[in-house]
């Protein structure tokens, strides 16, 4: 879904930043397998697996892709100073497919 979802990002004008990924969610918030949400030579084959938990959030740039981060080591700005926002859906693996966990059927 990597792919996917940089291919949809683009498609309408933006880019995806390629510093952070998703991940795993399991005992710890943040465990193996990262998820990108870019298409990368260094993207491990994972196999996801029934009762598998991923967290998919993606960060979407106005501008560039790239970023730069603040010497307080936590803020992180655009290169270019564009727009950014970040997505995110936990998904459970199931059996047959999957479950979006943190879907909202109202808005």
């Amino acid at each position: 879904f990597a792919g996917a979802i940089e291919d949809h990002v683009q498609a309408n004008g933006f880019s995806v930043v390629e510093n952070f990924t998703g991940h795993g969610v399991g005992r710890n918030l943040h465990e193996e397998p990262s998820v990108f949400n870019f298409r990368t030579r260094e993207m491990p084959n994972v196999k996801l697996r029934a009762g598998m938990t991923i967290a998919i959030e993606p960060i979407v740039n106005a501008g560039s892709k790239f970023t730069r981060t603040l010497s307080d080591r936590w803020t992180v700005l655009t290169v270019d100073n564009n727009l950014s926002a970040q997505f995110e859906h936990t998904v459970l693996v199931t059996a047959d497919g999957y479950e979006i966990l943190t879907e909202r059927t109202e808005v």
